[in-house]
C-alpha cells in the first residue's frame, strides 16, 4: 500500500514536472508561442492539411485554423491548393518560417540542454523523453484507427 502511494506522487511529481517543461519550452522564445510552434513542426515534420494537424496535436479544428490564419498572415506558411478536393488545401513552411523554426528550436533545445546538466543521467532523460514522443504517437495512431473503424 505504502509502495502504490510513493508510486502515485511520483506520477503526480511527473506530470506537475511536464506541465512544468511546458512553460519552461514556451519561455525560450518571445518570437513564437507554443501553440504555433507545434502547428510549424507538425507541418515540417509531414502533416500537411489542416485536419491532420488537428488529429495529431489532439485540438479541434477551430484551434488550427486559427493558428493556420495566424502564421499565414506572418508569412510563415502558405496555403496551396488540393487539385482533387477544392475545400482542401495543404500547408507548407515558407522560407521565413523554417528559419523561424529551426531558430526557436536551438532556443528550446538550449533550454533542454540545461536542464539535463542538472539531472543525474541526460542521457536517460533524453532517451527517455523521445520514448515518450513514439508513446505519445502510438496512442494517437491507435486513437486514429479506432475511429476509422467505427465509422465503417
Amino acid at each position: 500500500m505504502e509502495s502504490e502511494k510513493v508510486l502515485a506522487a511520483d506520477r503526480v511529481r511527473a506530470v506537475r514536472a511536464l506541465a512544468r517543461a511546458s512553460s519552461v519550452l514556451e519561455r525560450a522564445s518571445s518570437e513564437l508561442s507554443l501553440a504555433h510552434y507545434r502547428v510549424l513542426a507538425a507541418i515540417s515534420s509531414g502533416s500537411a492539411r489542416a485536419s491532420r494537424i488537428a488529429d495529431r496535436l489532439a485540438v479541434g479544428k477551430p484551434t488550427i485554423s486559427a493558428a493556420v490564419d495566424s502564421l499565414e498572415r506572418r508569412g510563415l506558411l502558405e496555403r496551396l491548393a488540393v487539385a482533387d478536393d477544392q475545400r482542401a488545401s495543404t500547408l507548407r513552411l515558407t522560407p521565413e518560417g523554417e528559419r523561424l523554426l529551426r531558430r526557436v528550436e536551438a532556443e528550446m533545445t538550449a533550454r533542454l540542454d540545461d536542464l539535463c546538466c542538472r539531472v543525474p543521467d541526460s542521457g536517460r532523460l533524453l532517451e527517455s523523453l523521445v520514448w515518450l514522443g513514439d508513446a505519445i504517437d502510438a496512442r494517437m495512431a491507435e486513437r486514429h484507427a479506432a475511429y476509422r473503424d467505427a465509422g465503417r
